[in-house]
This record gives C-alpha cells, sequence and structure tokens, in this order.
C-alpha cells in the first residue's frame, strides 16, 4: 500500500504503488466501468502500463500527475487524480469500483483534490469533462459545485467514434 495522504472513517487516499494494479485491474477489467471512457476494457498489460505511468507520473519534477488510491478496507477501489495543465488550471477525473459506486466516496476523494488543487498547488480554475451519455458522472461534477460550461464537439476519439464531452469547471472563490 502507498503512503496514505488523507484519511477519513470512510477512505483514504494514498499515493498508488505498483502493486495497486491488481485492485484496479478487478474494476478496469469489466466492460461497465469503461462504458464511457475512451478506453476499451482493460487486459492486465494495459492495467500495469495504467499504474506503471502513475507511478513514475510521481517522481516527475515538477509534478503536474496528482493520481491517488481510494482505499477501504486495505483495498484499491479506485483512483482520483489531478491533472495540472499550466500554472492556473487543473483537470480532475474519477474512477470508482461499481461495488461503490453510488455511497458518495468518489465525490468526496474529488472534493478532497479540489481542496489540495486550491490550497496546496495555488490553481484558480479547476475543470472536469465526461461523455454527454453519464449522467452520473455529470450530476458527480455538478455536486461539487462546478458549473457547465459547455458542450466540446467531438473532441475526443472514443473507442471507434469521435465523441462530444461535457465540460465543467470550478474557480477557488466558488469552491467553499
Amino acid at each position: 500500500m502507498g503512503k496514505v495522504v488523507f484519511s477519513e472513517a470512510e477512505f483514504d487516499l494514498a499515493e498508488v504503488v505498483y502493486e495497486d494494479w491488481k485492485d484496479i485491474h478487478s474494476y478496469a477489467s469489466l466492460p461497465i466501468v469503461s462504458q464511457y471512457q475512451p478506453w476499451e476494457t482493460m487486459r492486465e498489460k494495459d492495467t500495469t502500463d495504467y499504474v506503471k505511468g502513475i507511478v513514475e507520473a510521481a517522481q516527475q519534477v515538477p509534478r503536474t500527475r496528482y493520481a491517488y488510491a481510494i482505499q477501504k478496507g486495505g483495498r484499491t477501489i479506485g483512483v482520483t487524480e489531478l491533472n495540472v495543465r499550466d500554472k492556473t488550471n487543473g483537470e480532475i477525473s474519477y474512477i470508482l469500483h461499481p461495488d461503490y459506486w453510488g455511497q458518495g466516496l468518489a465525490t468526496k476523494a474529488a472534493k478532497k483534490m479540489l481542496q489540495y488543487g486550491f490550497e496546496a498547488l495555488d490553481l484558480h480554475r479547476i475543470y472536469g469533462t465526461c461523455d454527454p451519455e453519464n449522467h452520473a458522472s455529470a450530476k458527480l461534477l455538478q455536486r461539487l459545485g462546478m458549473q457547465q460550461e459547455g458542450r466540446l464537439r467531438e473532441n475526443l476519439w472514443s473507442k471507434d467514434h469521435w465523441r462530444d464531452s461535457l465540460l465543467f469547471s470550478v474557480l477557488v472563490h466558488e469552491c467553499g
């Protein structure tokens, strides 16, 4: 298990370590999890490459990718990320094992990432995107206090077609 960076009764956020790949693969290999993602259901090599990329990015100076394992009961059940895009903007994302959907864990973990982005990284704006058909993710972004800015038309190649994305953001003075 990686170093815990945040802990509360319901879950911990910890640095992703290579050994997390099996837990991550347990959900990344499920078709329902990749339904709205641009990537196909992951094979073991895809998952190990993904985790290796996170671990390597954590060593970069300056660090721009902050990906933390969402852990419950010593098991990695998801990942939340904040990617610094420039000196004032960051992009948030999250993914969670479907056994834990609807419990508020992704929302709470993402809120911690927003707080980290605004307080520790001094970002001014944090944004997130989602597939227009992913209503649960759009609602989660709104629960974070984000406002929908618009629709990015055919901005992402997803599996075998161009896909639109909904764009949401929150500014530092709007996040409370």
